[in-house]
């Protein structure tokens, strides 16, 4: 067995050709041609995203801000963190911030990031920044003008076992709410 670069190396696939075949406002969708290591060729299709965030804000008394909104895709109402696509140029950072204040009307005293994740590497480039919010302070929400969201604030446990029961499918939501019950 060789170590783990040699390995890599077996895994690694080369970009041959690359086109992009729709621009949309938020992603865009590219058709790559790629040669496996051992020279067979493949299709990839890939969603290319400019990354996100997802925040779970924690009131003083340890409940959790999160949010129920539509989502068109899916055709329902689901429960998530307060989340978002980065800006041109903004960083994860300022993205958390911007977020939580348009969604909730709160701004954080602190956000501490927990983790970031691809939420579907097989087809898209779409890296999500985890962040933890506290020393939340209220202040006056900004949504976005075709947005609407609804508020609850849960105990942690509680929205820990919204998951477990499969309440929960949005999986930065899902992530969050489990990170902040292991390492918050």
């Amino acid at each position: 067995r060789g170590g783990k670069a040699e390995m890599e190396a077996e895994l690694r696939e080369r970009l041959i050709a690359s086109e992009t075949v729709f621009e949309g406002h938020l992603i865009s969708l590219r058709v790559d041609e790629v040669a496996l290591a051992d020279g067979t060729r493949a299709r990839r299709e890939v969603v290319v995203h400019p990354g996100a965030v997802a925040v779970a804000p924690v009131l003083p008394d340890g409940r959790v801000v999160m949010i129920q909104q539509y989502r068109h895709a899916v055709g329902r109402v689901l429960y998530e963190l307060p989340a978002g696509t980065l800006g041109p140029g903004e960083s994860p950072l300022e993205c958390a911030r911007r977020e939580l204040l348009e969604e909730t009307g709160y701004q954080a005293g602190e956000l501490r990031l927990l983790f970031s994740t691809y939420l579907s590497p097989g087809y898209s480039s779409e890296l999500i920044h985890l962040f933890h919010a506290t020393g939340l302070h209220r202040a006056a929400a900004a949504p976005e003008s075709d947005e609407r969201v609804e508020l609850l604030a849960v105990p942690l446990e509680e929205a820990v076992e919204m998951v477990g029961r499969g309440e929960v499918q949005n999986a930065a939501a899902i992530c969050g709410l489990l990170a902040l019950a292991r390492w918050g």
